[in-house]
């Protein structure tokens, strides 16, 4: 099978273990089922998911010019403490802003490699767990609004890591008593007092199984510096594609390139 298309970041249903779709050129490619199969990458161009352009990929799928005016790609998606959509402020598109900050949002722990704290509106749940890798997750509040939630996340990253070492969650080594629920109720007196309402025990830790194992070696590769990479689909984690010998892409750290894919 041979399509050519530009990347997004492949869609997981949850499951066991979790199933995952690439779409390409309009045609919807169940990831799962080439594992162990010879998978040929060929990078053509790229074009900017925002503005359709061929122009080169700045970051999050956009060019330079569109990531830093679009309002998918404001401050607040990193810092979500930034939102200011519920006081009525827009950072650059307001109407866009409100329709996503002015959700259920939700603070979890995660544990991708070390326990880490994060941010996700609530219609996001477990897809955002998915796509970091992680093997356990668990939400310890929900807010009204992204504001409510980033400074939440503040407080605590004081304490616990708010970023995902890619190296280490790929590594894929936990303990499988690990509870997150002693986590929980470590840090609960951490929340700022204006915001421990908002401190949630209601729900239980979920484990995500991934069609995935861990190589003894873990090399990751970009298709500005590999163009052409051909290899055997060995694994899937978070957005990651494992091969053998241990080569990685990250395929939404590649959105907004247009590949020819050679499945054979």
């Amino acid at each position: 099978m041979k399509t050519t298309g530009v990347i997004t970041k492949m869609q997981a249903a949850y499951s066991s273990p979790i199933q995952y779709t690439l779409n390409l050129n309009d045609e919807t490619i169940s990831v799962n089922q080439l594992l162990e199969q010879k998978i040929a990458i060929s990078f053509n161009h790229y074009q900017c998911l925002e503005c359709g352009k061929e122009k080169e990929i700045f970051a999050m799928g956009c060019c330079k010019n569109c990531y830093f005016t679009s309002p998918h790609t404001g401050r607040w998606v990193v810092n979500p403490e930034l939102s200011t959509a519920h006081l009525g402020i827009g950072e650059r598109d307001l109407a866009v802003e409100e329709a996503i900050q002015l959700q259920l949002h939700i603070v979890y722990l995660a544990y991708t490699g070390d326990v880490k704290v994060g941010v996700t509106r609530e219609s996001q749940i477990p897809t955002r767990w998915i796509d970091q890798g992680a093997t356990f997750a668990l939400p310890i509040a929900k807010t009204e609004n992204r504001y409510e939630a980033g400074m939440i996340e503040v407080a605590l990253k004081e304490h616990l890591a708010d970023k995902t070492n890619w190296r280490k969650m790929l590594e894929d080594d936990f303990e499988d008593d690990l509870d997150l629920a002693d986590f929980r109720e470590k840090i609960k007196d951490y929340f700022p007092d204006n915001f421990k309402n908002f401190y949630s025990m209601e729900h239980e830790m979920l484990r995500l199984d991934y069609p995935y194992e861990a190589p003894e070696k873990i090399n990751s590769f970009t298709l500005d510096k590999k163009p052409e990479f051909e290899g055997i689909l060995r694994g899937i984690k978070g957005q990651y594609l494992s091969f053998e010998g241990g080569d990685f892409i990250n395929v939404r750290g590649h959105e907004g390139y247009v590949i020819e894919l050679n499945i054979s």
